[in-house]
């Protein structure tokens, strides 16, 4: 009996051990996605501050006492407002001073003007010599030149008499008030040091974002670009703005390389004021209208046997759709062209339109819509074949290699062009995107498709070429989370597959009710098959 009992226990380990690996074998989820239109928007993040766009240190050419300060700070003045009184009786001592010399230089000179008419009729009468009429027309030039200097000196003295009333000199904001009444302070013009700061203000109707972008991103980031600005006064209200440059000494904070960026942004509200910190996403890029994919459905070659295994493909037969795909697709891509990129820019056309029919003649239509005229004697199933035929690593004959390069000039005649060629349409955001690999669901089967992505946000890829709206791609769990959930049920059929078979020998022999527990475990064991497909 007691024999019987640990047999029986012995038995019920490795069917517990089962029939929890059949319970807590994970499953692999997807799910099938539409390709669809949607905007895609990148930027860059960055902390910095409001400053003022515009500065000016307001100081006086007067020298002396502060008699009255008429603005305080945060005041809005207009050019030309009077901002501050200077003591103004020694200016005014001097203009005085000036103008009594003019009036003297203005008497000598009507006398010597007498004396020189006098001077030239006696010459006339031989009653004076040459010598004497020169030295009164000498005195009769130094007489002007003595009025022109009386004159500028009192121009001098009246705007030293000006100055001792500091006005503005912009329309701006009073942002720091230095001085106060009783005061002395020191001319500008006249003082080594500068002289004396009266006032700083500012003109608010402009102010700029100065931030720090990581050196990483300086390279995606030109003048121009649209950047949006919020502050936490205002954090439902977003500010517009442009970056106005990007400053070319770096600073280093925390050992990373930061350049110093200034975004320009229109404050004719007033409610911006310098010193509020500000976040700032400048606008990398933006598609408007382009055909998208969630970025996890994208595949690197690398993992995408583990992808197709989890969707129950062959694998070798996945690698040849996708060599087939992308050698259809060769033509288009070893000329450099890539009239579907530019239709995505615009965010206007499809990306991928179906082909057009064939035309009469010795005509090509390469997958993104060009008619290429094919040299004379070469068909279209040459061509492919022989782009086939290179992208598959194979070598070309000297013929092959001679018709490769005339598609190619046909090509680049059609509108295609190389990276940088004047029909590429240009642009002035950054350039995202690469060569991936999507499981497209057609009918009941998955099909491996190259495509060429372009801008991402991360959570969305553009599509540029490869796959056309209403199209169905699958989206799987990274190939890491494949991996290790493939590792596990290997370790579970491990563990349990092979000493089931031989515990079923025992237990026919026992009994056919372990039996039948022992073939549910070993079920259990297995790769999961795939969950019902959407």
């Amino acid at each position: 009996m007691q024999t019987r009992l640990l047999a029986v226990a012995g038995l019920a380990l490795p069917v517990a051990l089962a029939a929890c690996a059949r319970k807590e074998a994970p499953k692999v989820a997807y799910q099938a996605v539409p390709v669809e239109r949607r905007d895609i928007v990148v930027s860059a993040q960055a902390s910095g501050t409001i400053r003022p766009d515009t500065v000016v240190e307001v100081k006086s050419r007067a020298s002396g006492e502060v008699l009255q300060v008429f603005v305080e700070s945060g005041q809005l003045v207009r050019k030309g407002d009077r901002l501050v009184a200077i003591d103004p009786r020694f200016p005014k001592n001097a203009m005085d001073q000036a103008q009594a010399e003019l009036d003297v230089a203005l008497a000598q000179l009507a006398n010597a003007t007498t004396q020189k008419q006098r001077a030239d009729e006696l010459l006339k009468s031989q009653s004076i010599t040459q010598a004497e009429q020169e030295t009164a027309a000498l005195a009769y030039a130094n007489a002007k030149a003595a009025v022109v200097r009386a004159r500028v000196a009192v121009e001098n003295a009246r705007i030293n008499l000006e100055d001792t009333d500091v006005r503005a000199p912009i329309t701006g904001t009073i942002i720091e008030k230095a001085v106060e009444r009783g005061q002395q302070i020191a001319s500008a013009t006249q003082n080594v040091g500068g002289g004396t700061l009266i006032l700083r203000m500012a003109d608010l109707s402009l102010v700029q974002a100065v931030t720090l972008v990581d050196e990483t991103d300086i390279g995606k980031i030109k003048p121009g670009m649209r950047a949006q600005v919020t502050v936490d006064a205002y954090p439902n209200r977003p500010f517009e703005g442009t970056v106005l440059k990007i400053e070319p000494s770096d600073t280093t904070v925390q050992n990373v390389t930061m350049f110093p960026v200034r975004v320009r942004i229109d404050n004719r509200d007033g409610l911006l004021l310098p010193g509020m910190n500000a976040e700032v996403a400048i606008s990398i890029g933006e598609r408007r209208g382009v055909l998208a994919v969630p970025s996890v459905a994208l595949r690197t070659e690398r993992d995408m046997a583990s992808a197709a295994q989890v969707l129950g493909l062959d694998v070798e037969r996945a690698r040849q759709q996708l060599a087939d795909a992308r050698a259809k697709a060769a033509p288009a891509a070893a000329a450099g062209g890539d009239s579907a990129r530019s239709a995505s820019l615009g965010g206007a056309a499809r990306t991928d339109s179906a082909a057009p029919a064939k035309p009469a003649g010795n005509v090509m239509t390469t997958p993104d819509g060009r008619q290429v005229t094919l040299p004379p004697g070469v068909t279209e199933q040459q061509v492919r074949e022989i782009f086939r035929k290179r992208f598959t690593g194979g070598e070309l004959t000297a013929r092959e290699s001679e018709i490769m390069g005339q598609v190619r000039r046909a090509m680049q005649a059609a509108g295609g062009g190389r990276p940088g060629d004047r029909q590429r349409p240009p642009t002035t955001d950054y350039q995202f995107g690469g060569d991936y690999v999507v499981f497209v669901k057609r009918g009941a089967e998955f099909v491996a498709t190259p495509v060429r992505t372009g801008l991402t946000d991360l959570d969305y890829s553009e599509i540029v070429r490869g796959l056309q709206e209403g199209d169905s791609v699958m989206v799987l769990p990274s190939a890491g989370l494949v991996q290790s959930q493939q590792e596990f049920r290997n370790r579970f059929s491990q563990m349990t597959g092979g000493g089931l078979g031989g515990m079923r020998s025992q237990q026919q022999q026992g009994g056919g009710a372990a039996a039948g527990q022992g073939g549910a475990a070993a079920g259990g064991a297995g790769a999961p098959r795939p969950q019902g497909r959407p």
